[in-house]
């Protein structure tokens, strides 16, 4: 399956959804058009149970350039009034899909391009890259939930050193503040970020996958004792159910699973305290 749209380019394969930024020629700034296109794709791998992990790159050599500012000075004109506007960036974010969201970052990930990044699940950087949120620099304010994203990644210091600075930092610093799990030559990022989509596409559970990435966001803002009910009402949803059957039989008789629980369909009763 392809499907090609003006800002952005999707497709999926042996359960990896890829999608592209795709404005090259600007090395893809961002748009509202991509805003609406990338929460869209969100939105059908979220649905979709041949998805199983999601893959976020950008075309050519960089990730995103932030937003475009070939408005000049109405690129960021006030949005008073203007229905439907949101600092986010995209609806649904990445953390909020249920399927494992990577961001291959390729290259340049700078403004919008880096908060929309932040929102995936992992990370993987470019060395050659440059990375930064600038907005204090513009005379606006870092958004796509970065006040919230950056200091559950990288911690409070490392959130205020960048956002408040606006300064640029390049794929070892920004390795070593903990914003990537992995720093790699520019040509390697892709490969590296479908080599672990594909093995959690071929080898975990799909609503495992998904019931861990929701609570593993959820669980920041709970007490332990909080995660402990969720996890213990969760266990009570999958213990028993075929893919734990399976899964312990896969491994007895050292074979790949075939797991049968959809995630679209077999979704829990979230717990509440």
């Amino acid at each position: 399956m392809t499907i090609s749209t003006e800002d952005i380019r999707f497709e999926i394969e042996e359960g990896v959804a890829l999608i592209t930024l795709h404005r090259p020629d600007h090395l893809n700034a961002y748009s509202g058009k991509m805003g609406i296109e990338l929460g869209e794709a969100y939105s059908h791998c979220d649905q979709n149970d041949e998805v199983r992990a999601v893959v976020l790159t950008g075309a050519g050599g960089a990730f995103c350039a932030g937003a475009d500012m070939s408005a000049g000075e109405k690129t960021f004109g006030s949005q008073k009034g203007m229905r439907g506007f949101s600092a986010a960036g995209v609806t649904p974010a990445a953390f909020e899909i249920r399927k494992p969201v990577i961001a291959a970052i390729n290259g340049h990930a700078v403004g919008i391009g880096l908060t929309l990044a932040l929102q995936c699940d992992i990370r993987i950087i470019a060395r050659e890259g440059k990375y930064g949120i600038l907005q204090v620099r513009r005379g606006v304010m870092p958004d796509g939930y970065s006040h919230w994203t950056l200091s559950r990644i990288a911690g409070l210091a490392n959130a205020a050193d960048l956002l408040l600075t606006g300064r640029k930092i390049q794929g070892d610093e920004a390795h070593a503040m903990g914003l990537a799990s992995r720093v790699l030559p520019a040509d390697e990022v892709l490969p590296a970020a479908m080599e672990i989509a594909r093995d959690i596409a071929e080898n975990a559970a799909p609503l495992s996958v998904a019931i861990t990435k929701r609570l593993l966001w959820e669980a920041q803002n709970l007490t332990a004792e909080q995660v402990e009910h969720r996890e213990t009402e969760l266990h009570h949803h999958v213990m028993g159910a075929p893919d734990a059957l399976e899964g312990a039989l896969a491994y007895v008789e050292r074979r790949k699973p075939k797991w049968s629980l959809s995630v679209a369909k077999d979704w829990p009763d979230w717990p509440q305290d």
